[in-house]
């Protein structure tokens, strides 16, 4: 009886940490960020549902691509002289904490 109710409880516990864990998406899929083949990012950002924890990736070649993140007025205009972030490690994540780091509303650009 001991050994199933210890199952039963560890069962429970790994189930809560499946529920706790976000999601981890990776900007443009295989395509990654980049301007040379460029992906449909607003396509592919509008198949997403961001919650609390989740993870965005962006992949880029660093010699030839960084990330800013924008205000949507700077993205409208294509102006990445004030950007909110600068990422350029090449593989930068991001995680959502709340909305304050919501990810349906940030905007990205990428500077040659």
């Amino acid at each position: 009886m001991a050994f199933g109710m210890s199952t039963a409880i560890f069962l429970f516990m790994l189930a809560l940490c499946g529920v706790s864990m976000g999601a981890v998406h990776q900007v443009g899929d295989f395509g990654g960020w980049n301007i040379v083949a460029p992906v449909g990012y607003q396509k592919w950002a509008a198949t997403r549902n961001y919650h609390v924890g989740d993870v965005v990736v962006f992949k880029y070649n660093k010699l030839f691509h960084n990330v800013l993140r924008v205000t949507h007025q700077n993205f409208k205009s294509c102006n990445a002289t004030f950007p909110i972030a600068v990422y350029s490690s090449g593989s930068d994540t991001m995680t959502s904490q709340g909305p304050a780091t919501s990810f349906s509303s940030a905007v990205f650009l990428a500077t040659v």
